[in-house]
């Protein structure tokens, strides 16, 4: 029966031998300790850290380095690739990293999948492979412009729950421009009615303005 510890070394050692070969940053993760095992010569430099540093971190890693807006998109995701237990599957994320928080954020396009497995074919080890992004690269701010509106529709799917559903149809015509002549002609009601609607919609979402509601219409999709 194969050593997994042996099967472990060995894997890693043929990462080190061909980690310089790639652009992109190799991680391993040890599932049990949710420490990182090994990390590229390359990823250590961006962190300005080293494997003695990384695996004394544990799980405190994962908060240092990368911004927590994207792990709660990412991470559950990553669990649930790893509850399959699939040889085949694998898990793609944009993540934000940097080396301390004097820093800015910089991109990466990373994937995820299993890289080792006890003699019951548990998963024990995932592998990550992370390739920055230039920043200047057009989609760099297309991947904010969706963070940003994913922040959005995170912080505010609340209060839009609590609008009704006819609330919702006249926030959609007065993101669109409509005045409310043009909505009560639409719901065949008074003008009046819709001066409550329209009042009663700008207070349950705290809209200042008409770029407020325009933005509440995007994100929640009524445009």
């Amino acid at each position: 029966m194969s050593n997994p510890a042996q099967s472990l070394y060995q894997k890693i050692a043929a990462l080190e031998r061909m980690g310089e070969e790639f652009p992109a940053v190799i991680i391993v993760h040890n599932l049990d300790t949710q420490s990182v095992e090994y990390m590229s010569p390359k990823g250590q430099a961006i962190l300005q850290t080293n494997m003695a540093e990384l695996r004394a971190m544990g799980p405190e890693y994962h908060h240092r380095f990368f911004n927590p807006q994207e792990m709660d998109d990412y991470l559950p995701r990553i669990m649930q690739l790893i509850n399959e237990n699939r040889d085949d599957a694998f898990v793609s994320f944009f993540q934000q990293v940097r080396a301390h928080p004097g820093l800015d954020w910089e991109w990466y396009l990373s994937a995820t999948r299993i890289f080792m497995r006890n003699e019951k074919g548990m998963p024990t080890h995932c592998i990550t492979l992370a390739m920055p992004i230039h920043p200047e690269h057009h989609i760099t701010v297309k991947v904010n412009r969706l963070l940003e509106e994913n922040n959005f529709l995170r912080k505010y799917k609340q209060v839009f729950a609590a609008l009704t559903h006819r609330e919702k149809e006249i926030l959609r015509l007065m993101a669109l421009g409509n005045n409310s002549a043009d909505i009560a002609a639409t719901f065949n009601i008074s003008e009046k009615t819709v001066s409550t609607h329209r009042r009663n919609i700008k207070n349950k979402l705290n809209a200042q303005s008409s770029y407020d509601i325009t933005r509440f219409a995007q994100a929640f999709d009524l445009i």
